[in-house]
C-alpha cells in the first residue's frame, strides 16, 4: 500500500457557475478542480447525461481509481465483467486497472459526480473530445493521448452486450 500527499496550500473552492461547462445534451461535462488545483489528489468531473446516454466507453484507468457518485437519475456503470444500476446517492468505485464504463440508464437521466483519484490532469482530455464530436479532430486521435491521460481501451464483451 502506497500513500499519495497532496502539495497545495488553500483551499480549493469551485463554485458552479465557475466551472467550465464541455459539451452539451446529451452529453454535459462541468470541470470544477482538476489535478493542478489539488495538489494531485482529485480530479473532479460532473457528468450529466440525457436518458441512455453513454457517458464513456469502456476504459480503464492504470494509475488511479474512479469514483462514481450518483446525484441524480439512474446510470448502468460497468465494473469488470460486471454491470451495477445505481441511483441517487449510490457510489461506486472501481479500482485501478478495472475495465469500466457508465451511461445513462435508458428512460433515465443521470447526474454523476466523478472523482479520479490519484488525480491526473484530464480536463485536456474532455476539451478533446469535444473537438471530436464536433468534427475538429479526428476521432482515432484520442488513441494519442491515453498513455497521457491514463485513460486506455481494452476491449470489453461485457461492456458491448450490455450497450447492444
Amino acid at each position: 500500500m502506497s500513500l499519495f500527499v497532496p502539495e497545495f496550500d488553500e483551499t480549493v473552492i469551485v463554485r458552479e457557475a465557475g466551472a467550465e461547462v464541455v459539451g452539451r445534451a446529451p452529453v454535459t461535462v462541468r470541470l470544477p478542480a482538476d489535478s493542478g488545483a489539488t495538489g494531485g489528489a482529485p480530479s473532479t468531473q460532473r457528468v450529466t447525461l440525457t436518458a441512455g446516454a453513454d457517458g464513456a466507453r469502456p476504459h480503464r484507468h492504470d494509475r488511479g481509481a474512479e469514483m462514481f457518485f450518483l446525484l441524480d437519475g439512474a446510470a448502468d456503470v460497468l465494473c469488470g465483467d460486471d454491470v451495477v444500476t445505481a441511483g441517487p446517492g449510490d457510489l461506486v468505485v472501481v479500482p485501478p486497472g478495472r475495465p469500466h464504463a457508465f451511461a445513462a440508464v435508458p428512460g433515465a437521466d443521470a447526474d454523476l459526480l466523478i472523482v479520479l483519484t490519484p488525480g491526473v490532469e484530464r480536463f485536456e482530455y474532455f476539451r478533446h473530445l469535444w473537438r471530436i464530436r464536433l468534427g475538429e479532430v479526428p476521432a482515432r486521435s484520442i488513441e494519442d493521448v491515453q498513455d497521457r491521460y491514463d485513460r486506455h481501451f481494452p476491449s470489453s464483451p461485457a461492456g458491448d452486450a450490455h450497450r447492444s
